[in-house]
């Protein structure tokens, strides 16, 4: 696949980048700032996610991985499910605080799981 490389490494760069944000705004719902309500807070995420699955997908395509074949891309798209669900929680949905802030945490172990699952290629994550 040509432009593999430069592919990864936006891809690794977007879920940073991604994951940076997602902290930001769940620090935000925690502590019950109106931050969140900014017009660029709510619209960035949605289209750096899309940059991030976009490139995901245009990966497994242009590498011919199907979840279906790898346990692994299976796994990781499972936990980057889990990790939208519980960030909803986090960032939106919780009705307390300590909701949002305990699905904030679950929501870093499933993005950690998700990134265990790609670096070691196994859907065991990290245990493998």
């Amino acid at each position: 696949m040509e432009h593999y490389l430069l592919i990864k490494h936006l891809h690794m760069s977007i879920a940073g980048f991604s994951l940076a944000l997602f902290m930001l705004r769940a620090w935000w719902s925690v502590r019950g700032s109106p931050r969140p309500a900014r017009r660029w807070v709510r619209g960035l995420p949605h289209l750096v996610d899309s940059a991030l699955l976009g490139l995901g997908v245009w990966m497994m395509v242009g590498l011919s991985l199907w979840p279906h074949q790898q346990p692994w891309l299976a796994a990781k798209l499972l936990g980057l499910l889990v990790y939208i669900g519980l960030g909803s929680v986090a960032i939106k949905r919780g009705r307390t605080p300590v909701i949002r802030g305990l699905a904030a945490g679950a929501a870093l172990l499933a993005f950690a799981f998700v990134v265990g699952a790609a670096i070691r290629h196994s859907p065991w994550s990290w245990l493998a």
